[in-house]
């Protein structure tokens, strides 16, 4: 059974990730790999919105698979390119954060082009300071293209867990609204900007977040 659904309404695709806490191993990130493929394949007017289910957008890496698995290395890398991948991507994108977002969920969030977040229940947190582990390069100037350097240190040097209202008052999400409003409002955004060129859109995200783009593209670890 799929864990990555991806259907399309008008001009917008929508990819729901339905695996739980939507934690990142190899199969995960290939279906996500492959639903891109899929939308980087279309033509026409388009933009991107993605989603969880029921309390989690995404928690990140599955640790356990990666110290089972003896593939740790690999899946890090294959989950750097996938940021940077969402990142670059030539269409609009939106992040419908329907709830709890961390660590490299919350990279994947912060990879979009915009973020609507719940404002009444689940927090955006980077906890890697709790967790002692280091952030890649790519990982870094991807959360530094998008945080202002006080928030961006608060956020890493704490592990905090930050709700909605607080996560759009500074700038890390750019609408905290009614579980019920998430995808709608994520949906309106998206399609507010579908018709936007994908040649030149491509083009000036990749001279915004130029060496996000190719730190995350190169993979390099920790």
């Amino acid at each position: 059974m799929s864990t990555v659904d991806l259907r399309r309404e008008g001009p917008i695709f929508v990819l729901t990730m339905q695996r739980g806490e939507n934690r990142f191993d190899r199969d995960f990130v290939a279906e996500l790999d492959r639903a891109l493929d899929e939308v980087e394949a279309s033509s026409g007017p388009a933009a991107l919105v993605t989603t969880g289910q029921e309390k989690f957008y995404s928690n990140g890496l599955d640790l356990d698979w990666m110290s089972s698995s003896g593939q740790g290395a690999e899946l890090l890398s294959a989950v750097l390119r996938l940021l940077g991948r969402v990142l670059a991507l030539p269409l609009p994108t939106v992040a419908a954060i329907n709830g709890h977002v961390f660590a490299a969920g919350a990279m994947l969030a912060l990879a979009h082009d915009y973020r609507v977040m719940r404002a009444d229940r689940g927090f955006f947190c980077l906890p890697e300071v709790d967790l002692g582990l280091p952030l890649a390069p790519g990982m870094t100037a991807l959360i530094a293209s998008r945080l202002s350097p006080t928030v961006l240190r608060d956020l890493l040097l704490t592990g905090k867990r930050v709700g909605g209202a607080e996560a759009a008052a500074n700038g890390i999400v750019d609408e905290s609204v009614p579980a019920g409003d998430v995808v709608p409002r994520a949906l309106a955004r998206a399609g507010e900007l579908a018709g936007k060129g994908r040649e030149i859109y491509a083009a000036l995200k990749r001279g915004l977040y130029r060496d996000a783009i190719e730190l995350l593209a190169a993979a390099t670890p920790p």
